[in-house]
């Protein structure tokens, strides 16, 4: 990363409020904010505003933190599985040769800028355009805790391969070939356990977050010292601390400032190029082959042997084009290669591709639910590991969520429910540890609407399910997932505000904990017990 003072220019501050207000308003439509912060980029590209250095450094940062935090949550073992890098390259393969074979059709009617392009700049143009967000993916998935869910997985997998090969055709492109230092490399392996040591004495509070601001700095200069990309780096030394006990921490601490550097990115994407009627044509007939990708993503998923439901979800997940479009853009312009005005098209289509795909998540378990009984023809017998259908209907009570509080709550239930009672987690690692510590806990996910048909006997005995997710809209979709079986039984779901508390027993929850309330009326009682003694 270059060296560079940050100084604030006046303007920036109108900019950023700006964005603010247009988060607002869309939060309160019920989409993300970050298509707020988009069309604020739109709005000043409209009255000719420009963005400064501080936007520009923000845009940097914040995707050196977002790829250093997909690194943290990134196993090396989940890329090398077919369901992974094979939908991810022959996605890649055949949606830039369909988008190249749609391009040169188009050439040769009077459509300005698409008019005389030769078949070496169409498949181009498709390459850029195979690409899914990676900010948009992990950021959809980290509102609704789902990184750790088998589609949020399988997304962030294929995005990383799709990401590792916009890399390098962005090296082969520029001619930027890595230097010999990049066999020095490989000392950063030994160094790994000596990071492991400095994670483990730097605690939990502001040295965390300084330790994870400056590892994603520091890998991203090392790499671009010896000639790869920056980003590279900051996902590379993310992987390299990924199996430490506190890399969950570390990422949920890097968040907030995660997300604060994103929106100059996204401000930044709005600002890019001021499209034209011409360029928004273009775009819009990008944004009709959206379905056609979104299809692919689908068909690949199901042939891998996703369950329909999680194929679906992955495939709304990457629906929608990539910030890496604007990077391959810019550089066939500056080569020449493209006009200027194609990086206008790719910033529109990319803008619209977050505006489309925004709501369409929200409502996607809906459509899902609505078009089952055809989506579920295409699926395999066969199942990837996490997906396999299970026999529970010895059971009476079950966790989800298997956190400290899941824990906590299957340890007090199983002397009442011993034999009978199961534990439910996202993650399947975490799942596999705290069954050989003599728990029965399973990899699955309530809110998936398919999750009740790979344990179709569940709910007939069931008693209590109780519901200890840590990201409150993951336990409303349960409740409403428990609901639409037909559930009757107890529910019970932690919350940590008074509002969701309402919410909740709105939707006809039982009992709600509030961890804050619940956690200080638990160290009162121990207080009071060791009082007594």
């Amino acid at each position: 990363m270059d060296p560079q003072l940050l100084s604030i220019h006046y303007s920036d501050p109108i900019w950023i409020t700006i964005a603010l207000i247009c988060g607002l308003v869309v939060k309160n439509l019920g989409l993300p904010p970050l298509v707020g912060f988009l069309i604020a980029g739109f709005i000043l590209n409209a009255l000719g505003a420009q963005g400064g250095g501080f936007l520009g450094v923000l845009a940097d940062l914040g995707i050196t933190l977002l790829l250093f935090s997909i690194g943290l949550k990134l196993k090396l073992k989940s890329l090398i599985k077919p369901e992974v890098w094979a939908v991810a390259t022959l996605h890649m393969a055949v949606v830039t040769a369909l988008l190249a074979w749609l391009v040169l059709l188009l050439s040769y009617t009077a459509l300005p800028l698409i008019t005389d392009l030769n078949i070496e700049t169409a498949l181009m143009i498709g390459f850029a355009m195979s690409f899914s967000s990676t900010v948009f993916a992990v950021k959809v998935l980290d509102e609704r805790g789902m990184g750790s869910a088998l589609h949020g997985r399988v997304s962030i997998g294929v995005l990383v391969v799709q990401d590792i090969a916009a890399v390098i055709f962005i090296a082969v492109s520029m001619g930027k070939m890595p230097s010999l230092w990049t066999l020095a490399l490989v000392t950063l392996i030994p160094l790994r356990f000596v990071f492991f040591k400095i994670l483990d004495k730097v605690g939990h509070g502001e040295l965390l977050v300084l330790f994870g601001i400056t590892m994603a700095l520091v890998g991203a200069d090392v790499f671009e010292l010896v000639g790869i990309k920056e980003d590279v780096g900051a996902l590379v030394f993310g992987m390299m601390l990924a199996r430490h006990p506190k890399s969950n921490e570390l990422a949920k601490e890097l968040l907030r400032f995660k997300d604060l550097f994103l929106v100059g990115f996204f401000l930044s994407v709005g600002m890019t190029a001021m499209p034209g009627l011409a360029e928004i044509l273009i775009a819009l007939l990008f944004i009709l082959f959206l379905p056609v990708k979104v299809a692919i993503y689908f068909g690949l998923f199901s042939l891998f042997c996703l369950r329909s439901s999680s194929a679906w979800r992955s495939s709304l997940t990457l629906a929608n084009y990539s910030e890496f479009g604007l990077i391959v853009g810019a550089i066939a312009v500056s080569s020449g290669w493209l006009p200027n005005e194609w990086l206008g098209v790719l910033a529109v289509a990319l803008s619209f591709s977050f505006l489309i795909s925004s709501p369409v998540i929200s409502v996607r378990d809906r459509l899902y639910a609505r078009w089952r009984p055809k989506l579920r023809r295409l699926e395999r017998k066969s199942r990837v590991e996490g997906e396999e259908n299970l026999d529970l209907k010895h059971i009476k009570a079950i966790v989800f969520g298997m956190g400290r509080m899941g824990v906590a709550a299957y340890d007090a239930l199983e002397r009442n429910y011993s034999g009978t009672i199961v534990g439910v987690d996202l993650d399947q690692e975490k799942a596999t540890r705290l069954t050989r510590m003599g728990r029965d806990v399973l990899p699955g996910d309530v809110t998936n609407p398919d999750f009740w048909i790979r344990a179709p006997e569940l709910h007939h005995g069931l008693e209590w399910v109780l519901l200890t997710l840590p990201v409150h809209e993951a336990n409303v979709n349960s409740v409403l997932r428990l609901k639409e079986m037909g559930y009757s039984g107890r529910i019970a779901v932690t919350a940590k505000y008074q509002d969701e508390e309402e919410e909740l027993k709105a939707l006809g929850v039982d009992h709600t904990f509030n961890i804050y309330t619940v956690a200080g009326l638990g160290f009162a009682s121990e207080l009071k017990n060791f009082v007594e003694k």
